[in-house]
């Protein structure tokens, strides 16, 4: 049971008679240098309650329980000092010292300090960084892949030619166009390959799911792959939060830390599904591009007579088709990261924000009979105190803010998907559409074929629609795209009516 206000005085009293020493609460000021904690296993001394309170001169000022000369005689060895003086104090304040050097709240883990947060969050920016270099590896394929659709359109011209009019004056038109054309298809194939050897490595994209602080987001298995997860449920986690008002600076900081942690998971899981995204538009570059190389040859077969020409004609189907089975391949093994993409961001829309914890009136006090005081500020407190905590709040904002915007990024990634598939049904769909206009309805297989042709690409198109249209409404429900932009600059010595502004401008 915890006492409060003139029994636990009582009971400090009791105490300091019965031990022959003075008595302590919990205060934030009772820490130790990192030289001293790392002779102690803080894990431990909850369990033999008892924390140095002061070391230097070989003396020791001890905080404890329940005094003893055997634990003084322990504690001598682990510091390393000759004398120990005692201080006591309950064990529900020991325990919070403990914690507080531990740079957690009451209750929590040792994860949930805001160094191991800082080094979460360090990790998650790691794997975002490795998601960006993802996206540009595939970005330059579907640009190697737009230089060998070039380069057929070249091709396909120079053959034509070719095949119409011999091998006449107009090989000399004929001849540097097939040349250019093949340049860039191999130019482009260069670009392609390398990236194809990554198509396979992008790492699911697992999201453990934010919670305002109620549970903690750890790494493990950093050396090989960082691996995360989470804490279980911490039991006054809720009831600290809904408490804001009662918590000192440090603590608050700690939720802000546990805030920036989630908000960098959130980052990192839209980064995943953006790269997913991207691995799509690729896999429709490549399907269109072997559209392109099948079409060709398709349209060579029933435009000429069979000849020698018909191998080359082969050829280019049989890889074209490869190309387009590939190409889908990639594109079913990610389509549900835009599925998953879009219902984040829907869910994330309608999650609390940092002022929704922040802000006293919004919660409910934590028990009826509780009622939560003012701004736990004393005579003593420096203004960098709470500047401190005003500073890690304004961090805490600009990273819901970068959220904010990788969330809008998510959304218009979905939009451009949604775009690709439309210009591989477009591609596919006038293709066929060419090819029942220019050569009739002769044969009952070439009809059937080019119907299934125009079929596909219109049902590509509606699957586009599907994809783009709800990203576009969504996306117009993000206010952040402005010309000019202020930011206060806030210098929390001073009034807030005193704080300068900046404007940035694009002129």
């Amino acid at each position: 049971m915890r006492l409060r206000g003139p029994e636990k005085i009582a009971a400090l009293e009791e105490l300091s008679r019965r031990h022959g020493c003075g008595w302590v609460e919990y205060r934030e000021e009772i820490n130790q240098p990192l030289t001293v904690l790392n002779k102690l296993d803080l894990e431990r001394l909850k369990t033999d309650l008892w924390f140095p309170h002061t070391v230097e001169d070989n003396r020791a000022t001890i905080v404890a329980c329940n005094p003893s000369p055997a634990l003084a005689g322990m504690i001598k060895s682990i510091l390393g000092v000759e004398s120990v003086e005692f201080l006591v104090t309950l064990p529900h304040d020991l325990v919070r010292i403990i914690e507080h050097n531990q740079d957690v709240n009451h209750g929590f883990p040792a994860s949930s300090g805001r160094t191991p947060l800082a080094l979460v969050r360090t990790h998650l920016a790691g794997r975002r960084s490795l998601f960006a270099y993802y996206r540009t590896l595939l970005a330059k394929s579907r640009t190697g892949l737009a230089f060998i659709r070039t380069g057929i359109s070249c091709v396909t011209i120079a053959l034509f030619f070719i095949r119409v009019f011999g091998h006449r004056w107009l090989l000399l038109l004929e001849g540097p166009l097939l040349a250019v054309g093949c340049v860039m298809v191999f130019d482009g194939i260069k670009w392609y390959l390398p990236v194809r050897r990554f198509k396979a490595r992008i790492p699911n994209c697992v999201d453990t799911g934010g919670t305002g602080g109620t549970t903690v987001l750890t790494v493990a298995d950093e050396e090989d792959f960082p691996v995360f997860s989470r804490t279980g449920e911490i039991a006054t986690a809720a009831e600290l939060r809904r408490a804001w008002t009662d918590l000192s600076p440090v603590m608050r900081r700690r939720f802000l830390a546990s805030d920036r942690t989630d908000y960098a998971e959130e980052r990192t899981l839209l980064a995943c599904l953006r790269s997913r995204m991207a691995k799509v538009r690729t896999g429709l570059a490549f399907s269109r591009t072997g559209i392109s190389l099948a079409s060709l040859g398709f349209a060579m077969i029933r435009k000429f007579p069979p000849s020698l020409w018909m191998i080359l004609d082969l050829t280019l189907i049989g890889i074209g088709a490869v190309m387009v089975v590939e190409g889908f391949l990639w594109y079913a093994g990610s389509r549900h990261a835009g599925v998953k993409g879009n219902a984040s961001v829907k869910q994330n829309l309608k999650a609390a924000t940092i002022w929704d914890h922040f802000f006293p009136h919004r919660h409910s006090p934590p028990a009826p009979n509780i009622i939560s005081r003012t701004l736990p500020v004393h005579s003593s407190d420096l203004p960098g105190i709470w500047a401190t905590t005003g500073v890690a709040l304004e961090r805490t904002v600009l990273a819901e803010r970068r959220n904010v915007m990788s969330r809008l990024r998510t959304v218009m990634a979905r939009a451009r998907t949604g775009f690709a598939f439309i210009r591989t049904g477009f591609s596919l769909a006038l293709i066929g559409i060419a090819f029942i206009l220019y050569f009739g309805g002769g044969v009952t297989g070439w009809n059937i074929f080019d119907l299934l042709m125009v079929g596909g690409g219109m049902a590509l198109i509606i699957d586009g629609l599907y994809w783009s249209l709800p990203a576009e409404r969504t996306r117009r429900q993000f206010p952040y795209c402005y010309g000019d932009m202020e930011i206060t600059i806030p210098d929390y010595g001073i009034p807030a009516r005193s704080w300068r502004t900046a404007v940035f401008s694009n002129e």
